[in-house]
């Protein structure tokens, strides 16, 4: 069965909407179908090949290509300046960059007039001092071309731009990339398609503009009379020679156009490439890891204890000798990626005032200078390198040979277990490939300070397990920091000696792995621990809370002070009557959520007095105590399992 298909969706756009568009196609099109259809076809070869047209075609072509390429040796700089930076005037020189695209063209003729003129403000100093007289000659015509045509590449470049995420220049920079040479080998090759489509842009604009050449060019054949002015003239004595021409020229933009594929406007910026993970290198690589070869032990001679202080939104003194990791938490907003920024020295919400890697101090140094290398989340391999292309760029940037900078980042692939993916490129990688080939790149580097930001959380468990493993492997033989955030408290614990613990852009605890289990000085980590927290003021024998609940603690802290009572969730007793005995403190609440953990089940109790509290019980004591949502239930809790801990 036929029948017209219906629009994105599955559904029939709207008849009042249908309609208007239906109409606005008919409008662009009439005029093209009318040329066409006007068309000397039979005379056409002789035409277009008449000595008259040809020159016309050489001038504009060669007027066209020139106007490129100044757009492009001037208009990318000022496209990176107004997509990445940020300066006075920003909005007033993007309007100034967008005027030649609303001004009428006579208007921007008179204007080069002015400007570049025998009598212009610079026309004289012009010839003057370089003998250069701009108009009415094919110099000037250059001039008129790059006037209308450069905002086109500027503004769809700027887009393109835009649309880059910020994260691959970063990492370029922290891998020692000077920022010339992060814009030569990773901006530029990032945004290639782009910067195609705007030259396309801008060179079909030069090649058709009019109003501004013979207003500033004037109109001289050989000189300045391109193909659109021959057009113009042509059009008085032989209509179906003009004809004929413009064929040519609306050949050109329709082949510009459809090799551009939609674009236009940046839209070229948009997502990135579709992740697509080879199936034999997942296999391959998935395997058993060949172990890596012994690492040297941390020497003296060669190590870099981290001395920090970080002011603005996160404010932190970090102290720690060469070799330790450090595993920063806390909750969404904490001001732990705003950490890691101001070490790199990415970011003004935070300064780094003092930053001693060793005996360097790095605090006054940009990114580049400081050795200290970053992960970020997903990675950021560079698409357009290869595995082994993305491990050696730290080594390239800081002047390496080629040929040694690829032995040592294969020797780096192989300790990871990649190095059979060498010349993969990131999109055949899975994600646990990825983050192996990334870490690899940040080891190669040689830094002196390692920030890691949640180098897991994009993978799955399995995986996880496994670059978990690998970390902790290569860790081991880092002879300087290693800063890694984090939410799972199984990393934490797995690969950090320390834990920072912050909460709004202030440290609230810094201490060894064990004393943070034990005494956590945060709900939130108290919670990321799968404990139950509650702060509140001490009292003589336990915790006031806010809403008016008390906790009878075994042994109790000083009246007055602020203080975390921390609970497990297995020492919470869930009855269906109120207990009688022993149990310190008890409350009556109404089951909230059920969850499966393994053989266990954690139970969220809404408690009186506005308390949530987690009980970890048995599948078997849940059936019996008939447990299920909205379920009122009773919980004791012995004043010997109530931990208190002054904050």
């Amino acid at each position: 069965m036929t029948g017209t298909r219906p629009a994105a969706g599955g559904r029939r756009p709207p008849l009042l909407l249908a309609l208007p568009a239906m109409a606005a196609i008919a409008f662009l099109a009439l005029p093209l179908a009318g040329v066409l259809s006007r068309t000397p076809w039979s005379g056409l070869a002789g035409r277009l090949s008449a000595p008259d047209v040809t020159g016309a075609l050489v001038l504009s072509l060669t007027v066209s290509f020139w106007a490129l390429g100044l757009s492009l040796l001037f208009g990318v700089a000022l496209a990176w300046l107004l997509a990445r930076t940020e300066f006075p005037g920003r909005t007033l020189v993007r309007a100034l960059v967008m005027l030649p695209m609303v001004l009428p063209p006579t208007v921007g003729g008179v204007a080069l007039l002015m400007g570049f003129g025998r009598r212009g403000v610079a026309g004289p100093w012009l010839a003057d001092w370089f003998g250069v007289t701009l108009p009415f000659s094919t110099a000037g015509a250059v001039v008129a071309a790059a006037f209308v045509a450069m905002p086109f590449l500027v503004v769809s470049l700027e887009g393109t731009l835009s649309g880059l995420h910020r994260r691959y220049e970063e990492t370029a920079a922290s891998l020692g990339a000077t920022p010339l040479r992060v814009f030569r080998t990773v901006t530029l090759p990032m945004a290639a398609p782009g910067l195609l489509a705007a030259a396309a842009l801008c060179w079909a604009r030069a090649l058709g503009e009019f109003g501004a050449t013979i207003t500033f060019a004037g109109n001289l054949p050989g000189v300045t009379q391109t193909l659109p002015l021959k057009v113009y003239l042509m059009l008085q004595d032989d209509p179906e020679g003009a004809t004929a021409v413009s064929l040519l020229l609306l050949a050109v933009a329709l082949a510009v156009l459809v090799a551009l594929r939609g674009r236009w406007a940046g839209a070229q910026g948009g997502p990135e490439r579709e992740h697509r993970p080879d199936p034999a290198a997942e296999a391959d690589g998935s395997a058993g890891w060949p172990a890596p070869p012994p690492r040297p032990a941390v020497s003296g001679a060669e190590s870099w204890p981290l001395r920090a202080r970080v002011t603005g939104h996160t404010a932190v003194e970090l102290d720690a000798p060469a070799g330790t990791t450090i595993a920063v938490v806390g909750p969404n907003g904490a001001g732990k990626t705003t950490l890691l920024r101001a070490l790199l020295g990415l970011t003004p919400r935070a300064t780094a005032e003092s930053l001693a890697l060793g005996t360097t101090r790095a605090e006054a140094l940009p990114p580049h200078r400081r050795r200290v290398a970053w992960v970020p989340q997903d990675g950021a391999l560079f698409p357009h390198l290869s595995a082994l292309a993305n491990t050696a760029y730290g080594l390239r940037a800081q002047g390496v040979p080629r040929r040694r900078a690829r032995a040592e980042a294969q020797a780096w692939l192989d300790r990871l277990g990649v190095g059979h993916l060498a010349g993969a490129r990131p999109g055949r990688l899975s994600g646990g490939q990825a983050q192996r080939v990334a870490l690899a790149r940040a080891l190669a580097a040689r830094p002196r300070l390692l920030l890691l930001d949640e180098p897991l959380a994009a993978l799955d468990q399995t995986t996880r397990s496994r670059v978990r493993h690998a970390l902790r492997e290569h860790l081991a033989g880092f002879p300087g920091v290693c800063l890694i955030v984090t939410h799972d408290p199984v990393e934490a614990v797995s690969l950090a000696d320390r834990v920072l613990v912050l909460q709004d852009g202030r440290a609230v605890q810094y201490a060894p792995c064990a004393e943070v289990a034990r005494h956590p000085r945060s709900p939130w980590v108290a919670r990321m621990l799968g404990r139950n927290a509650w702060a509140g003021t001490a009292t003589g024998d336990g915790l006031q809370l806010p809403g008016g609940a008390r906790l009878v603690a075994a042994d109790p802290v000083p009246a007055g002070a602020a203080a975390l009572a921390v609970v497990g969730p297995e020492a919470v007793s869930l009855h269906r009557e109120r207990p009688s005995g022993s149990p310190r403190n008890v409350a009556r609440g109404r089951v909230r959520e059920l969850t499966a953990l393994g053989g266990r089940i954690r139970v969220l109790v809404a408690a009186d007095a506005g308390l949530e509290v987690v009980a970890e019980v048995t599948a078997a004591a849940a059936d019996e105590l008939g447990l299920a949502e909205g379920a009122g239930v009773w919980l004791s809790v012995k004043a010997t399992e109530v931990t208190l801990v002054t904050l």
